[in-house]
């Protein structure tokens, strides 16, 4: 038996072949597109506290930026605002297990009449103490003033919560704490518009609430602090990105897997066509 030697192709030879230039530039588009793939979800990971509605912390006119029977966006909620109209004397209740700086307490509520448009209420957190008692009196003593003389009243516009299963057993019927029925607990205007007497269907009322900065003396503020504006970090999408790149990356090592499998398939027939028997 003799053998014959021959010239060993080498990889860099094959890499530069017509047909494995192509399948390279594919490689490479494939690659691209994970690639931006993972940037958009890292993109996606850092979200910004920014609200997008200019600075929450400048005072603008209620009825610049929302709307009555409309839900509080995005670029609406917490923006510190004024309103003018009074307080109706029918429309003060009580709010029991309301968090105030981590300490629960009751809230002082309020229904609201604007000027603007006419026969639009808003729902109003006056107050906060630790004591039942005092948030009772405190209600009752408003109430009994009756219907207020017209004012503007400044705080910050937050959306509403919703009615737990207890607030919707308390909306039925006769529930006002203040003639000894049940005590709500979220400051819910779906509720609200339920217990207020003077509310009708032909009324229109605002889809969140307003948290006065200053309260009566009996009561303390209700903490109603500005937006989080600090970077917070999605982990999920950093590892979805991550995933993305690692993609990229197994898109070209394919390729060149590829073009050294048929390499040594080469130089395995050159081998075998070499031998003579």
């Amino acid at each position: 038996m003799s053998s014959t030697e021959t010239k060993k192709t080498t990889v860099g030879s094959v890499m530069r072949r017509p047909r494995w230039i192509a399948a390279l530039v594919l490689a490479l588009a494939i690659a691209g597109g994970f690639a931006a793939l993972g940037q958009w979800q890292l993109e996606r990971a850092v979200s910004s506290g920014e609200v997008t509605y200019g600075q929450t912390e400048t005072v603008i006119p209620l009825d610049e930026f929302a709307t009555p029977q409309t839900p509080v966006v995005e670029t609406q909620a917490a923006q510190r605002t004024t309103v003018s109209g009074h307080f109706v004397g029918s429309g003060y209740e009580i709010l029991g297990d309301r968090l105030n700086d981590g300490t629960s307490g009751y809230w002082v509520i309020g229904q609201f009449a604007v000027d603007q448009p006419a026969d639009t209420y808003l729902a109003v957190a006056i107050g906060w103490t630790p004591d039942g008692d005092l948030a009772r009196r405190t209600a009752e003593q408003l109430a009994a003033n009756g219907d207020t003389v017209p004012e503007t009243i400044e705080g910050r516009y937050l959306p509403t919560e919703a009615p737990n299963t207890k607030d919707a057993k308390a909306a039925t019927g006769d529930i006002s704490p203040l003639l000894g029925g049940s005590l709500q607990t979220s400051m819910s205007v779906a509720s609200l518009v339920n217990v207020w007497p003077e509310f009708d269907a032909a009324a229109d009322v605002y889809g969140g609430y307003l948290v006065l900065d200053q309260a009566p003396d009996a009561l303390q503020p209700i903490a109603s602090p500005e937006p989080d504006r600090s970077v917070q970090l999605n982990w999920l999408n950093i590892f979805y990105a991550a995933e993305w790149v690692v993609f990229a990356g197994f898109a070209v090592y394919l390729w060149y897997r590829l073009v050294r499998d048929a390499w040594e398939r080469e130089n395995e027939d050159d081998d075998d066509d070499a031998q003579v028997v």
